[in-house]
C-alpha cells in the first residue's frame, strides 16, 4: 500500500492564532506544514516571508514545505532556506532555467527541492528535470487562492509524471494541491500521488478536529 503523507496548507488557518494551528496539526498526525509563499507578482495575492517561517519553524515538530509562488526565487530561495524550510517547491514558469536553479538551490543547502506546474503550463516543461528533483507538485487548481473547485483533468498530469519517474529509474514523491477532499485525493493517489497538499477541508474540521479529516485524507486510497 502507497504511504500517502499529509501536507495542510496553512493558507486557510486562523491565522490570529496561527501558533495554536501549527501545534494542533503536528498533534493530529500531519506530515508537513504547507506553506504558500506568494509576493503579489507571480499571482495575484500576497502571503508570507522568512519571518512567519522562521517563527513557524520554532514551534513544527514536523518538516516545512514551502511553496514559493513568486518570481525571482534564484535571488530569495536562501532566505527560505535559512529561515527553516524543508522541502522548497518552486514554479516551473517563474525560472528562465529550471534545471540552474535546482544546480544552485543543491549548491547551497541539503534542502528538498520540489518543482511545480500549473494547470496552465504542461508536463513537457518539468520533463528534463525530473531526474534532478525530490518532489514533483501538480496543482489541480490555479495558484493564488484557497477553496477553489478541483479540477480534474489535471489528474493526467500526475500518470505522465509517475510514468517519466519510472522511466528514469528516479523515486520522487507526486504532490497534489488544489480542492483535496476525500472524493478528489481518491483520484490522485489512483494516478500516483503520494503527498496530498490540503487546505479547507481540513481547517473545515468541527471544532478543530484535525486528526479526523487527516484520517480520512489517508484513508481515500
Amino acid at each position: 500500500m502507497q504511504n500517502i503523507k499529509i501536507s495542510p496548507s496553512i493558507l486557510a488557518c486562523d491565522f490570529s492564532n496561527l501558533g495554536d494551528e501549527v501545534t494542533r496539526l503536528c498533534k493530529a498526525g500531519a506530515d508537513y506544514i504547507h506553506i504558500d509563499v506568494m509576493d503579489g507578482n507571480l499571482v495575484p495575492n500576497i502571503t508570507m516571508g522568512p519571518v512567519i517561517i522562521e517563527h513557524i519553524k520554532k514551534i513544527s515538530t514536523i518538516p516545512l514545505d514551502v511553496h514559493l509562488i513568486i518570481n525571482n526565487v534564484e535571488l530569495l530561495a536562501e532566505q527560505f532556506i535559512k529561515a527553516g524550510a524543508d522541502i522548497l517547491t518552486f514554479h516551473v514558469e517563474a525560472t528562465e532555467s529550471a534545471e540552474n536553479l535546482v544546480n544552485y538551490i543543491r549548491k547551497i543547502s541539503d534542502v528538498k527541492i520540489g518543482v511545480a506546474i500549473s494547470p496552465a503550463t504542461t508536463v513537457e516543461s518539468v520533463k528534463n528535470i525530473i531526474d534532478k528533483v525530490d518532489l514533483v507538485l501538480i496543482m489541480t487548481v490555479s495558484p493564488g487562492f484557497c477553496g477553489q473547485k478541483f479540477i480534474q483533468s489535471q489528474v493526467n498530469k500526475i500518470q505522465i509524471i509517475a510514468k517519466i519517474a519510472r522511466d528514469c529509474g528516479k523515486k520522487i514523491d507526486i504532490a497534489v494541491d488544489g480542492g483535496i477532499i476525500p472524493t478528489t485525493a481518491r483520484l490522485c493517489i489512483n494516478a500516483g500521488a503520494n503527498i496530498l497538499i490540503s487546505g479547507s477541508y481540513i481547517f473545515s474540521a468541527k471544532d478543530k478536529d484535525y486528526q479526523e479529516n487527516i484520517k480520512k485524507l489517508r484513508a481515500s486510497v
